[in-house]
C-alpha cells in the first residue's frame, strides 16, 4: 500500500485544501439517545470525557449519532423503525439453526445470544491462549471452522456481518472498555500509527477528517470523530450493515490508495486503536448512520 509519513506535504494540503473549501464547522448536535426496546428503554452514552491518551485532543468524545441528522438519529431510538434489526433477526435465526456438519448450532455450545453480553464492549483483544490479537470475526470464524467444521465466512460477508449484529446487541448500554495496555500496547502502538499515517495519492490520514476537522461540514457530510461505538451499523447509504471493517476499507480507498484487507493485521490493530478512542461510550448495539 502506498504509504507516507505524517509531514504535511503539498499535495496533501492542496487536496485538503479543496476538499475543506466552503466547509462550515457545525457543532455535534446538542441530545440525549434513549433507546425504546422489547425489554423497556436503554439509554447510551453518547457523549463523556476522553481517555487520558485523548485528554489534549478532544474535551469530549462523541459518538457519531451526535453527527447525523434529525431523521437518521431518530430512526435509533426505537428498535421498531431501526433498519438494523431485520440483520439482529437475521442472525439469530442462524444462531439457532444446526449449520454444522454434524448439526452444531452456535446455540448447542453458548445457549442464548445474551450468553455474549459484554463481549463487543471489549473487543479488539489479545487472545489469552494464543497471545494473538482478534477481533470479533475472528472468534466467529474458530466456531464456524474449528467446531462446526465449516469454510470460514468472509470478514465483510453477509453470514459475518448478521452475526455480528446480533452479537453486538448483546452488549447495549455497556462501556466500551478496550485494553491498550500490556499484551495489548504493541498492537495498539501499531493501530496508532496507522491512525496517523497519510496515504494514497491524496495523502491523508485518519487524523485529517477525524481530528483535525472533526465537526466541519463537507458538502452535506457532518465530519464526525469517527467513533466505532455503533458499529455495526446500517448505513443509507448503502441499504445495509458495515462493519468497522468495512469502514475502514473505504476510508482508505477515499485516498486513493491500494487498502489493507478486512481482517487483516494491519486492520486488526487500527480496530484497536479506534476502539479505544471512544472508552467510556457505551455501545448502540446496532447503529444507523447516513
Amino acid at each position: 500500500m502506498p504509504r507516507f509519513t505524517k509531514t504535511k506535504g503539498t499535495l496533501a494540503a492542496t487536496a485538503l485544501g479543496l476538499a475543506l473549501a466552503g466547509a462550515a464547522f457545525a457543532d455535534p448536535v446538542e441530545d440525549g439517545l434513549v433507546i425504546e426496546t422489547d425489554s423497556g428503554p436503554v439509554e447510551i452514552v453518547t457523549k463523556t470525557a476522553p481517555p487520558a491518551f485523548l485528554a489534549d485532543t478532544f474535551d469530549t468524545i462523541y459518538s457519531g449519532w451526535h453527527f447525523r441528522d434529525d431523521s437518521t438519529r431518530d430512526l435509533e431510538r426505537d428498535d421498531f423503525d431501526n433498519p438494523a434489526m431485520v440483520f439482529v433477526d437475521r442472525g439469530l435465526d442462524k444462531w439457532n439453526a444446526a449449520m454444522g456438519v454434524n448439526g452444531e448450532s452456535c446455540a448447542s455450545c453458548h445457549q442464548g445470544p445474551e450468553s455474549m453480553a459484554g463481549l463487543r464492549a471489549v473487543m479488539p483483544r489479545v487472545d489469552e491462549h494464543t497471545g494473538k490479537l482478534m477481533i470479533m470475526e475472528d472468534y466467529v470464524n474458530a466456531c464456524v471452522t474449528e467446531r462446526m467444521g465449516l469454510e470460514k465466512w468472509g470478514v465483510t460477508s453477509d453470514n459475518m456481518k448478521d452475526m455480528l449484529s446480533l452479537i453486538s446487541l448483546q452488549s447495549r448500554g455497556m462501556a466500551v472498555n478496550v485494553k491498550i495496555d500490556g499484551p495489548a500496547a504493541p498492537y495498539w502502538e501499531h493501530g496508532k500509527e496507522i491512525y496517523y499515517t497519510r496515504y494514497g495519492q491524496l495523502e491523508m490520514s485518519c487524523a485529517n477528517c477525524h481530528e483535525d476537522n472533526a465537526g466541519n461540514m463537507i458538502r452535506a457530510d457532518h465530519l464526525s470523530q469517527g467513533q466505532i461505538n455503533g458499529f455495526p451499523t446500517y448505513r443509507l447509504k448503502d441499504s445495509g450493515m458495515v462493519t468497522a471493517q468495512h469502514r475502514f476499507v473505504g476510508c482508505v480507498r477515499d485516498t486513493r490508495a491500494e487498502t489493507f484487507k478486512a481482517g487483516s493485521d494491519d486492520f486488526k490493530a487500527l480496530e484497536l486503536y479506534v476502539a479505544s478512542r471512544g472508552n467510556g461510550l457505551s455501545v448502540e448495539g446496532v447503529s444507523v448512520r447516513h
